[in-house]
């Protein structure tokens, strides 16, 4: 009776080693990794909308010095100036985005990699 109660014990014990604390382990680690997704998704959004009140604020200006201009020639420059600022502006964005983006991937799979035997 003894020697079932040892078995068991040791099927138990092992069942916990091999079985639940990884499965744990591994449910922490997801855990983590969506709580840096969440905080990520806040950070980009947060940036998109800096972006947009930029442009807005660029659009604006150029309107306004359009409305100043004296002639067609004068909002002729001032909006072939607006649209080669904007595109190198849209450039910059994108490539804050696209940074961001990698980054927060990084982060992301950090929590699931940490503890990973080679």
């Amino acid at each position: 009776m003894a020697d079932k109660k040892s078995a068991s014990s040791k099927v138990k014990a092992t069942i916990a080693d091999k079985i639940v604390e990884p499965a744990k382990a591994a449910g922490e680690k997801i855990r983590a990794s969506g709580a840096k997704m969440a905080e990520s998704g806040a950070t980009m959004s947060m940036k998109m909308i800096d972006h947009a009140e930029e442009n807005a604020r660029e659009a604006f200006a150029a309107m306004r010095a359009a409305a100043k201009a004296k002639d067609v020639a004068d909002v002729m420059k001032v909006q072939g100036e607006y649209l080669r600022t904007q595109g190198t502006r849209s450039m910059n964005h994108a490539r804050d985005i696209s940074d961001l983006i990698a980054a927060f991937g990084r982060e992301a799979i950090a929590p699931l990699k940490r503890g990973k035997k080679d």
